[in-house]
């Protein structure tokens, strides 16, 4: 931070451990600061542990009288607590996030900071796997090999058709196996289309973005951008409304009926396809206050399968997780623990179970 002068008012000192008081001071001096204005920007393991050392060197002090302001008694309680947890998990959860751009994982920051933000609500560890959505396109050993010792699977957003084939594999997978899933945007739409095809029988089904000719366009271009080649400023942005369906998945996690969630989207669920798809098992638990656009779409007899047009991760905040997250996590765990408990039994009945007759 700088004055409206040259030198600097606090000098963070990037270093792997505390400074003494004695380099402060030489420091200090040799830099025209005064001695409580060098911290130490200490290394630490976790960002979230970040704030707490700032609080300990005094940045916020220094802050609140750079700008004229009342120095006020700290409570950093619920921090300290997230940071405990961060440390010092009960257990551990693996999420495969199948996606195509995991050759860069900031594409995904938001997302991957939501998905700890969710872990820590319920004092877990999250290991999140990057699976490169084209490594699942051939088929279902491909996916059995890659995502059976996953305790939950999430299809994030994205655009363009490389990886598509990959990720309707991966959600069949978690359909069929009942493994919690989490679809985000294209996550939602690839959703819908693999629903279509083998719930549904509509084999052809696509989206008119991956398959302009598709006889059966379950995901179509945005209303008002139909006759609209042009990509710019031609997005679905900002805040909307949704409201929600009484007695859905989505109404038992966000506990009201009415919602509001930041969207980025240039393609939609196509409503002339809500008969077959909802007839077959699929149901509709989110809509635009004005049944214009489907926002959340769920499965009923699956332990936790929910998908959303919107992007969740956008709102969520370390201590206050996103309740989507937050519900996915504590799913996907407890799915992981009775996964493994399964194959403990089945593994201790083999051993007990009596030879055949005749073997030896």
């Amino acid at each position: 931070m700088r004055s409206i002068g040259i030198q600097p008012d606090i000098l963070l000192c990037r270093t792997d451990r505390f400074l003494s008081k004695d380099l402060k001071s030489k420091i200090a001096l040799f830099c025209n600061v005064e001695e409580e204005a060098v911290i130490t920007a200490k290394d630490v393991a976790s960002i979230y542990e970040v704030p707490l050392v700032f609080s300990r060197e005094g940045v916020d002090t220094q802050v609140m009288r750079y700008l004229r302001l009342e120095p006020k008694d700290r409570d950093l309680k619920q921090w300290e607590d997230i940071v405990h947890r961060v440390y010092n998990p009960k257990a551990e959860v693996t999420i495969g996030i199948v996606g195509k751009y995991v050759e860069y994982e900031d594409s995904y920051k938001s997302l991957k900071e939501a998905l700890v933000h969710g872990a820590l609500a319920h004092n877990l560890k999250l290991t999140a796997n990057w699976i490169e959505a084209e490594g699942l396109e051939a088929g279902a050993q491909a996916c059995e090999e890659q995502l059976r010792d996953y305790d939950g699977i999430l299809v994030p957003g994205g655009f363009g058709k490389r990886g598509i084939e990959g990720m309707l594999n991966a959600i069949r997978y978690a359909r069929e196996n009942k493994v919690p899933y989490f679809g985000i945007c294209l996550g939602m739409q690839t959703a819908c289309i693999e629903f279509a095809r083998n719930m549904c029988g509509l084999t052809d089904a696509n989206s008119s973005e991956f398959d302009p000719s598709t006889p059966h366009r379950v995901i179509y271009k945005l209303r008002e951008l139909r006759g609209v080649e042009e990509l710019g400023g031609t997005m679905r942005l900002g805040a909307w409304t949704c409201k929600i369906e009484p007695g859905t998945l989505a109404h038992r996690i966000y506990g009201q009926l009415e919602i509001s969630e930041r969207h980025r989207h240039r393609y939609e669920f196509n409503r002339e396809y809500e008969g077959p798809l909802t007839a077959a098992g699929l149901r509709i638990s989110g809509s635009t206050p004005d049944g214009t656009y489907v926002e959340i779409i769920e499965l009923p007899d699956h332990p936790h399968f929910i998908a959303c047009q919107f992007h969740p991760e956008f709102k969520s905040k370390p201590l206050e997780p996103h309740p989507l997250f937050k519900t996915f996590i504590g799913a996907s765990y407890e799915s992981g623990l009775k996964r493994r408990a399964d194959k403990v039994a089945a593994e201790v009945e083999m051993f007990h179970r009596p030879p055949k007759a005749g073997s030896k």
